[in-house]
């Protein structure tokens, strides 16, 4: 299988930069899977479960809170908002995030904006229960 540069970066550092097969992304219209070759898209990025699938053979799962992604022929590049390996995500800072969007639910002033933080806060419930046992 043909393979491609993936680069998973967030404000805190480069989590991942190496040739993988395929990458599946929690595109803002849902999941996307990217491959060598893909046609050329940029995307808004939902909280979510990235999953990489290297050249090794080992998969690998990162946890990510929104961002963009560059996807080009030659490879992507995901700029996440946060991003940590799921291994590595801590329950206390989901559930802060998670309270943190109810409250924004509670306080929007409009239709809009509340649509908007009930759309975000069902993504983390949704992303909570996918990353975490019960």
């Amino acid at each position: 299988m043909a393979s491609f540069q993936f680069e998973l970066v967030s404000p805190e550092r480069l989590l991942v930069s190496q040739k993988v097969e395929s990458v599946i992304i929690p595109g803002a219209e849902g999941e996307m899977t990217i491959m060598a070759n893909h046609a050329p898209v940029m995307t808004t990025i939902k909280p979510g479960v990235v999953t990489v699938n290297p050249e090794s053979g080992a998969q690998e799962r990162y946890v990510v809170f929104g961002g963009f992604a560059d996807v080009l022929p030659s490879g992507c590049t995901l700029l996440a908002e946060s991003a940590v390996a799921v291994g590595d995500i801590d329950r206390a800072d989901l559930a802060r995030r998670i309270q943190e969007a109810r409250e924004d639910v509670n306080d929007a002033s409009d239709d809009a904006g509340r649509t908007k933080a009930e759309q975000f806060l069902h993504q983390l419930t949704t992303l909570e229960g996918a990353i975490l046992p019960a």
